[in-house]
């Protein structure tokens, strides 16, 4: 298993050698260092824990200078459970983008753009109402939220709320491009997030 932490970058467009365009998301990926493995007989689970960004280390609790041990000083720390089948890197092993190849299938997991308490209508979908029939500012509104005889408001009705924000993960994307040099990743289509979202990588 292959595995990164990234911070998505911007949106832009690459053309192939026959002129077809791909829409891409420029992911800025690692390196990340090997800070923490996890195995069945101590923890009851087989993860690996990894440090990504710089943070200074007087802005460190003394718990976390003690953990990462001189491998570093971290903004993020992140864990990838590892199956039994694939082998454990070793402790203090630095991952850089160039673990991934343009062609690579991908999942990415990232925190949603936070779009604050919206209605039905951009929240789910809702059509709305109509404006004629007597009504003059219906476009918008839920309709009716009662179940006839029920008393209640049934559980999971749909209605405005806090929207995004959420834990999103895409499956099967494809890296177009890998640039060792400035360490990014070229992944077709869209990417949760806004720019500089942290972003969970997996091969």
């Amino acid at each position: 298993m292959k595995f990164i932490l990234a911070k998505k970058h911007s949106m832009t467009q690459v053309f192939d050698e026959k002129g077809v365009v791909t829409p891409v998301t420029v992911l800025s990926a690692g390196p990340i260092v090997v800070v923490q493995i996890k195995d069945f007989t101590r923890d009851g689970y087989q993860a690996v824990q990894v440090g990504y960004g710089d943070k200074k280390e007087k802005n460190l609790s003394k718990s976390l200078k003690g953990h990462f041990a001189g491998k570093g000083s971290f903004a993020h720390v992140k864990e990838f459970k590892i199956s039994p089948d694939d082998t454990l890197p070793e402790l203090g092993a630095i991952f850089d983008a160039s673990i991934f190849a343009p062609g690579d299938v991908i999942s990415v997991s990232a925190t949603s753009k936070g779009k604050g308490f919206q209605g039905v209508v951009k929240r789910h979908g809702f059509k709305g109402g109509p404006r004629t029939h007597g009504q003059k500012h219906s476009e918008r509104e839920p309709g009716s939220i009662g179940g006839g005889l029920r008393t209640r408001v049934p559980k999971g009705m749909r209605m405005a709320g806090r929207m995004g924000g959420d834990r999103i993960t895409v499956k099967n994307l494809r890296i177009v491009q890998v640039s060792q040099a400035d360490n990014q990743i070229l992944v077709s289509g869209a990417v949760p997030g806004r720019k500089g979202t942290l972003v969970e990588i997996r091969g």
